[in-house]
């Protein structure tokens, strides 16, 4: 296999492990303990490729590490719903795979970010995977 080619992986198929496995409230508490530093506001443009454009603000958990060896990404919402789930991105152009984490965000928000990932999935896509069922995301905002 080509080095530049990443193996197929059946990222739909992890989500129940990573759900089950993936310790949301020590996630919680690292945000509510470092903080998030949004670096590309919501309808700003991307800095290497100005055609793509954020549709919510976007930025990384302060003092962590993700799977690309820069900090964790996290998309951040209008809400007050905490952390409420993850995208698993695989990134073609990068080479890799990292989570991207989901805060403050209305379903809408969960909604636009998923998508968002996923707008040309020859580049990048995600499986989106939530701490809690949506139907409960959804009765937190009403």
């Amino acid at each position: 296999m080509p080095e530049s080619v990443l193996p197929p992986l059946n990222l739909q198929a992890l989500r129940p492990a990573v759900r089950a496995c993936l310790d949301w409230g020590a996630w919680a508490q690292c945000i509510e303990s470092n903080g998030i530093t949004i670096e590309r506001p919501r309808a700003t443009a991307h800095p290497d490729h100005p055609s793509i454009v954020y549709p919510i603000d976007y930025g990384y958990v302060n003092g962590t590490r993700g799977g690309d060896g820069d900090a964790l990404d996290v998309f951040v919402g209008h809400s007050t719903t905490g952390l409420v789930g993850a995208i698993l991105t695989t990134d073609y152009q990068q080479r890799d795979r990292e989570a991207n984490l989901l805060y403050d965000c209305t379903p809408t928000e969960v909604y636009t970010a998923h998508g968002f990932m996923n707008y040309d999935r020859t580049l990048l896509e995600g499986v989106l995977v939530l701490r809690h069922e949506m139907r409960a995301l959804w009765d937190a905002v009403d």
